[in-house]
């Protein structure tokens, strides 16, 4: 009960964080910032910016000081999901339960609303960093810059991810190329969140390749698990329709272990994540149990 209340308060902060950003003015381009609205506040879990804030917090409390990051964070992932959706790629019509974007607005709006999230999660961390330049916060500067980088490879990764994931439908594939899919297509993002939270507060380097072990092994586990609920999830909580993995031959730990091999591959992998932060201690804890919700979520 106790960690659900923590991830409950965790996501009112961050969608009360993202309601700042929703575009409300009456404008010629008023349909297509519906259209952004509605893929952003549709709901679901908040995972990456709740990893930058609470990675954040394990060493510092100011959390207010990484939002931004963990705010675009959010924008790019709504991004990639608005683009997965579309008939060139997963073609699904519900996203959360409802409509897909595409299906609700058109193909063209769908598309350019990926593409106005994906530019405006820059414009919000190039705002922190110009605001930290011209109050003359080196060290803080030096980090958002540093945490910056790190945010550009990610989404580079993860566009990579999502090509191989697309191109390789309908093929055998060794396992080594199946995990650098998911590694890219799945984890970049979890993985840079982490990351990010801990680098812009300042963490000593071997917090953060400590840090960046646990958020490789949660990476995977988001995509195992995601391949099981494709597999054998309830499509009334998921939100999805369930098989379509199967349907268009994608490259998934199911396809490849089997729906019994992919569960305990899953739960090896969460028992190292968790390894990885028990030097943290109860500071860690919401991080523990966050791991152990991405391995037994059922949407």
């Amino acid at each position: 009960m106790e960690f659900k209340k923590s991830l409950k308060e965790y996501q009112e902060i961050v969608n009360k964080e993202l309601e700042k950003y929703i575009r409300k003015e009456e404008c010629h381009e008023k349909i297509l910032n519906n259209s952004v609205e509605y893929s952003l506040m549709a709901g679901g879990k908040r995972l990456r910016p709740i990893l930058v804030i609470a990675t954040y917090k394990l060493f510092k409390e100011d959390y207010e000081e990484c939002l931004s990051f963990a705010i675009a964070m959010e924008m790019v992932h709504n991004f990639s999901l608005i683009h997965d959706d579309l008939p060139e790629i997963d073609n699904d019509d519900f996203r959360h339960g409802k409509p897909t974007n595409h299906k609700k607005f058109n193909h063209m709006t769908a598309l350019l609303a990926g593409d106005s999230l994906l530019n405006q999660a820059y414009m919000v961390i190039s705002e922190e960093i110009l605001y930290s330049i011209q109050n003359e916060y080196k060290d803080v500067t030096h980090n958002k810059i540093k945490a910056f980088k790190e945010f550009t490879e990610s989404v580079d990764r993860m566009i990579a991810g999502e090509f191989l994931d697309t191109e390789l439908e309908g093929k055998e594939i060794p396992k080594q190329v199946l995990e650098y899919i998911h590694i890219n297509k799945t984890g970049a993002l979890l993985k840079t969140s982490v990351r990010m939270g801990a680098i812009l507060a300042n963490a000593p380097e071997k917090d953060i390749e400590r840090l960046s072990i646990y958020a490789d092994k949660i990476g995977l586990a988001f995509q195992i698990k995601d391949d099981i609920l494709s597999e054998e999830g309830n499509p009334k909580i998921t939100g999805k329709p369930v098989g379509n993995d199967k349907k268009l031959g994608k490259c998934t730990y199911v396809a490849y272990y089997g729906l019994e091999g992919a569960k305990q591959e899953l739960n090896k992998i969460i028992n190292e994540a968790i390894e990885q932060i028990k030097i943290y201690g109860k500071k860690a804890e919401f991080l523990k149990q966050l791991a152990e919700y991405i391995r037994d979520r059922n949407k």
